[in-house]
């Protein structure tokens, strides 16, 4: 019997068309032979839509006729069995699912909100629990649990927007002592959105401008000198992980850009094809020692953060210095770095099925745990009692 394989993607985030080509990918290359495919798009709105036109690229050229040609539909629990319900009086369509594959990308999807909801109905999925998600989408926690670990990580400085707009004098002081060049990022959004590269105070003032217009926090990072960057996959979840080979990035750009990832290569071939589209060498062109670092902190912060299913964790390397620096982890990859794996034999199908089934077990383990006690405390309750039976 096929396992009945809910897709979501899509969402309100600024990420939002990363994850329909992401999804998308994925869908084309899970294997039908052992899952029933059911993609679920979630809106800008929020609103949830499924059907089959929904695993066509094609189809997100015009939301207007994806809604009409698709159902929208709410996830339920109906005893313990998981349903996408449609909306109406009699709530015509009801589709069962086993378990939920969250393609996601980037703030409300990829954070724990997503993942949140997911527990609240108590389908399994796939990818990070809530408590990875939320360290793994904002980079100021993330850098907090580096450091407690000791995991070698750049100078930073973080703030809220409302001290930089009631003290900015106080808040640029504080950048300045980590000394330029710096890198300033939006806290919680993904796919290089919002960040820039700053050399001089004026280009700090008009990169945090810029930071701010997409969220409330604001990270500030030392810049390494004699640059490069390279990323590594990580498959598995706190007992094992597995690695997959190391990239080299290329961009002509200070800091990887949101256009390096996804435009650029897809105003010469077309439709973007994600994080395929980037420039990259793999194997990267690094020292033994430098390989060996890379692999060593990878599996470390993988199983520091709780992740679970396939993360990609990016790293920066002063060359000059052979000095390696973890930058970020994400915990839900642009085509779930599945570039990575396959130049060392790894298939995305193959991928794929893996995902599901560290979910599978992740979930079987949870259920092991103590959740809810069989006594009832409120049994006992007497309206009008502040205390009512006597525990």
């Amino acid at each position: 019997m096929k396992i009945k394989l809910g897709v979501i993607f899509g969402g309100n985030s600024v990420e939002h068309e990363v994850s329909i080509i992401s999804a998308v990918q994925a869908m084309k290359s899970m294997n039908e032979e052992k899952y029933e495919i059911v993609p679920i798009y979630i809106t800008k709105e929020k609103e949830w839509y499924t059907g089959t036109s929904l695993r066509k690229i094609e189809t997100y050229k015009d939301i207007d006729a994806l809604k009409k040609s698709n159902t929208k539909v709410v996830l339920i629990n109906d005893n313990n069995k998981y349903y996408l319900q449609s909306f109406g009086m009699f709530k015509k369509y009801k589709k069962e699912l086993d378990v939920a594959f969250p393609i996601v990308h980037g703030t409300n999807v990829e954070d724990g909100i997503l993942q949140g909801y997911l527990e609240t109905i108590g389908i399994p999925y796939v990818g990070s629990d809530v408590y990875a998600s939320v360290v793994g989408q904002d980079k100021v926690l993330q850098k907090l649990v580096y450091k407690s670990f000791d995991l070698p990580i750049t100078d930073f400085y973080w703030f809220y927007d409302i001290e930089y707009l009631e003290n900015k004098d106080k808040v640029l002081n504080n950048c300045k002592k980590i000394k330029f060049p710096v890198v300033v990022k939006p806290a919680t959004l993904g796919s290089s959105v919002g960040i820039s590269f700053a050399k001089t105070e004026e280009d700090l003032v008009n990169a945090i401008d810029e930071a701010i217009k997409y969220d409330k926090k604001i990270l500030i990072e030392k810049a390494v000198d004699n640059l490069v960057e390279v990323n590594i996959s990580v498959l598995g979840n706190y007992k094992m992980q597995e690695l997959s080979l190391i990239e080299e990035v290329t961009t002509k750009n200070d800091v990887l850009t949101f256009e390096d990832k996804y435009i650029s290569g897809g105003k010469k071939t077309g439709p973007s094809k994600g994080m395929l589209s980037l420039g990259r060498r793999i194997p990267a062109k690094i020292s033994e020692k430098m390989q060996n670092a890379v692999e060593g902190i990878a599996k470390k912060a993988f199983k520091a953060l709780g992740s679970s299913g396939v993360a990609r964790i990016d790293f920066m390397i002063d060359e000059k210095a052979q000095t390696v620096y973890i930058n970020e982890i994400n915990s839900c990859p642009g085509s779930l770095a599945f570039y990575l794996w396959e130049p060392k034999g790894v298939k995305y199908t193959e991928l794929l099925d893996d995902m599901v089934k560290i979910a599978i077990r992740d979930y079987k383990e949870k259920q092991t745990k103590v959740h809810t006690f069989k006594s009832n405390i409120l049994e006992g309750y007497k309206p009008g009692s502040k205390t009512g039976k006597k525990l």
